[in-house]
């Protein structure tokens, strides 16, 4: 039987059976894969400091750490070279005051919150601080009692509850932290949550600041009274006056403040200094974004005011007395004079501020006292009309027309 043709190519050839038919015409296009989507991302974090400004830290911890104790304490007075303890003193005091406009800067150059309050929370450090050097005393008071002396002067028999833990270094330094934030959360959390803003926030800030001073003109409450504390003797079993320990605490103060100042610019510089930012400029469009603006307020306000204790505490052993002025409405007005005067929202311009307003107010105090409270008004009032940023904001703005300028005459 002869084979089929037909048959033995279709079995013989299985490639050409499975081979497609070809039609005439274009051949079709594979479809195009889609475009890959762009990924979103956060902008990466600045860098802390600049090389500049971390040649400038070193610096002033080098002055601070080194010159100026050496000059103060290895140099003998009456050479060209010593600085005097009066103005170790002075410089450890304008620390604190810059630490306090650092905190105000915190809460209303990035969130916006004007406080008139603050001295509130540095004079709660302050007075933590006080009872302790006030129990140092022991019996080298003027009655000789265990007791401090306005107590044995109003004829108090034993401690008040409040003094219990007096006597404990930890626990003064635990109290000086937790009494100015433990109150500052309380007013925060229900002021911020009620949404008080704006001028009533800040006279609401300005009534409890002077209510608190009322308070403590009181004998009864255990604090002194106008007279306050005063007298102090020894700090950790060591006297108080001596050079060395006047330098140690001008160290601690310069070191808190430099500590304060990265911290703050770290934190600053992170989310949640963002989110502070944009509280202040447009908080009903971050709650419709989904933030709850509350724990940023609350905890920004919370810190400065630990801050502000943290100065209080480390202002009194300088200055040998802490009293209810330190709770004055102007005093806290003041604080806010220096983060206007040195330029909100920069960190580095309030420091600025409370030393060159501190610096001036030192200088005319001694010239001419009477005149010194209408310059602080004008001065608040030219800072506000023509400088708006501040002397951070002027340097800023020198700064940037020279580059400008020299830009333009290299490609000139």
């Amino acid at each position: 039987m002869r084979p089929d043709p037909f048959m033995t190519a279709t079995t013989s050839d299985p490639a050409a059976s499975a081979a497609p038919p070809t039609t005439s015409g274009p051949t079709p296009t594979p479809p195009a894969s889609p475009a890959p989507t762009p990924s979103l991302s956060l902008p990466e974090r600045p860098a802390l400091l600049s090389r500049g400004g971390w040649l400038a830290l070193f610096t002033a911890l080098a002055v601070a750490c080194v010159l100026l104790p050496a000059l103060n304490l290895l140099v003998p007075p009456g050479h060209a070279l010593h600085v005097d303890g009066y103005w170790i003193s002075l410089l450890g005091k304008f620390c604190c005051y810059a630490m306090c406009a650092l905190a105000m800067d915190l809460i209303w150059g990035f969130a916006g919150i004007l406080s008139l309050g603050h001295g509130l929370y540095f004079a709660l450090g302050g007075y933590a601080m006080g009872m302790y050097l006030m129990r140092q005393i022991g019996t080298d008071g003027q009655y000789r009692s265990t007791l401090p002396d306005f107590m044995v002067f109003l004829d108090w028999k034993e401690l008040p509850w409040h003094w219990a833990l007096s006597d404990s270094f930890l626990a003064t330094a635990l109290l000086v932290l937790l009494v100015p934030g433990g109150i500052a959360f309380v007013f925060g959390f229900f002021a911020f949550r009620s949404r008080i803003k704006g001028v009533y926030f800040s006279i609401i800030t300005q009534a409890m600041t002077y209510a608190a001073m009322l308070l403590f003109f009181r004998n009864e409450t255990g604090f002194g009274g106008n007279n306050g504390f005063t007298d102090f003797k020894r700090l950790l079993g060591m006297t108080i006056t001596t050079p060395g320990m006047r330098m140690a605490l001008f160290v601690l103060s310069a070191l808190a403040l430099i500590g304060c100042y990265l911290g703050l610019r770290w934190l600053t510089r992170a989310k949640f200094g963002r989110v502070l930012s944009a509280v202040r400029d447009a908080e009903s469009r971050l709650m419709f974004c989904g933030y709850s603006p509350l724990p940023y307020k609350l905890a920004a306000w919370v810190l400065s005011a630990l801050i502000c204790g943290l100065a209080g505490a480390l202002y009194v052993p300088q200055v040998g007395i802490i009293n209810p002025g330190e709770m004055s409405v102007a005093n806290s007005i003041e604080i806010a004079v220096w983060a206007a005067v040195g330029g909100r929202g920069t960190l580095i311009g309030p420091i600025v501020g409370a030393f060159a307003v501190n610096g001036a107010k030192s200088w005319l105090t001694q010239v001419a006292p009477e005149y010194w409270l209408y310059l602080l008004g004008a001065l608040f009032v030219a800072v506000t009309l023509f400088m708006p940023d501040g002397i951070a904001g002027l340097v800023k703005r020198k700064l940037g027309k020279q580059s400008s300028r020299g830009t333009e005459e290299t490609s000139a």
